[in-house]
């Protein structure tokens, strides 16, 4: 019997979980710092995107697995260490994604007003731990990225919450961003628009809502090169396409507006105690100009969460290869990688680790566990309060009652205190106090 230790229980985890079921004689042990598992397909798809949020099906059925075990509310370097999970598992993989956000690295930053993706997004998708609520009543914000994530920022702050009325937007969610909705979102492109990483699917989403693109017909004028990789390259012809619609559409008078700037990077942000404007530089003549904003969020990547027993390079990517940190300690998803590609892209990363791991232990380089299977027995003594699979069916079936209650498929509990409560039937976990 082989038994493998996986830190995280978000697409990446569960994809490398999958993979180590395909070898007869495996069981593996799931844990999470979160009652709740699927990690970023829960607490980072944007709640409107049902669809992408589906893929839950399938995690379920490798969690569900009889050969999997699931300890919820347990967290790595926490309650349990390194050395623990050597001695209790022949391997180890660690796929805790990048959940830190990076940052603008520019005056003002610090000001109230000033938010990131990674303060954000969890917050709006009900995150118990995680973000930061949106506050202070901003009408007009800039959002400052090119890819998918500020396009759902974007998005989820000029629907606000009676738009995401739908969806399993958190109520205290729908009611802050109801509090003084938001008008107008200027979206700041470092790049020109074939450089951009937003999705077609995405920017078409846009056309649904009833709101005016502003979009400056010189900003999407392409040179020859652009016109070239436009031309040869479908996915970054049809981006094109989009914005130079959006550039010759006519204003309306919509009650909301997402104004685009291209070529324009972030140097200041401006203001006496809270946000009131962001500075912009030209990338072609080096002119300035402010935007008066009332709130900020740099949505312009995450890095990594350091952690026990790995090294991560400067870019936030841990050190491996082919997904190997030594023989017996691996890892996957965007702790391995970075912060990159889309949920489907974790699966062959996932495959690529756990086939490292089989070949170090064919080769006999992974020493046996020294008490393997006692990993429940190490939690237990460590007064942890652990969250298994059944806990994790009682929390799904409470926010389900709970959606049913206003109409909605379901309504996440955001209450750490709650869902420990409903998962393993007690008030308190062993690190409570620290998280608040």
């Amino acid at each position: 019997m082989t038994r493998v230790a996986v830190i995280g229980a978000g697409p990446s985890g569960v994809f490398a979980t999958a993979e180590l079921l395909t070898r007869p004689g495996v069981e593996v042990d799931v844990v999470d710092r979160l009652p709740t598992p699927f990690g970023l397909v829960r607490y980072g798809v944007a709640p409107d995107h049902p669809k992408i949020k589906s893929v839950t099906a399938a995690l379920t059925r490798v969690l569900a697995d009889p050969r999997v075990r699931f300890y919820g509310n347990v967290e790595y370097g926490t309650d349990l260490t390194l050395d623990d999970l050597k001695r209790t598992s022949d391997a180890v993989v660690l796929a805790t994604g990048a959940p830190l956000a990076r940052r603008l690295g520019i005056p003002g930053e610090d000001l109230p007003g000033s938010w990131t993706a990674a303060d954000l997004v969890p917050w709006y998708n009900g995150h118990p731990v995680d973000g930061v609520p949106w506050t202070g009543g901003a009408t007009a914000v800039a959002v400052v990225g090119a890819g998918n994530v500020a396009l759902d920022i974007a998005r989820v702050l000029l629907k606000g919450g009676v738009g995401l009325g739908g969806t399993d937007i958190p109520e205290p969610v729908a009611a802050a961003l109801d509090a003084r909705p938001v008008t107008d979102v200027h979206l700041v492109i470092r790049r020109g628009v074939a450089d951009v990483k937003f999705s077609a699917a995405e920017l078409l989403e846009l056309d649904k809502l009833d709101l005016d693109i502003l979009v400056d017909p010189n900003d999407v004028v392409l040179d020859g090169s652009d016109r070239a990789r436009a031309s040869e390259d479908r996915v970054i012809g049809r981006r094109v396409d989009v914005f130079n619609r959006w550039s010759r559409r006519a204003a309306t008078a919509a009650p909301r507006r997402l104004h685009v700037h291209f070529r324009r990077r972030p140097i200041k942000i401006l203001g006496e105690g809270r946000v009131a404007a962001i500075r912009l530089r030209h990338n072609a003549s080096e002119a300035t100009e402010d935007l008066a904003v009332s709130a900020i969020v740099a949505a312009v990547g995450y890095r990594t969460r350091s952690l026990p027993g790995v090294t991560a390079d400067p870019a936030g990517a841990t050190l491996h290869t082919t997904g190997r940190v030594e023989p017996g300690l691996y890892v996957a998803g965007w702790f391995k990688r970075g912060p990159s590609g889309v949920i489907g892209t974790n699966k062959q990363c996932a495959v690529e680790s756990i086939r490292s791991l089989w070949a170090d232990l064919d080769a006999g380089l992974v020493p046996s566990a020294t008490h393997p299977g006692r990993l429940s027995a190490l939690i237990a003594a460590r007064r942890c309060v652990a969250v298994d699979w059944a806990g994790w069916k009682r929390i799904d079936a409470a926010e389900i009652a709970l959606g049913a209650s206003t109409g909605r498929a379901r309504t996440k509990i955001t209450d750490l205190a709650s869902l420990v409560r409903i998962g393993a039937g007690v008030e308190q976990t062993c690190h409570l106090e620290e998280i608040r």
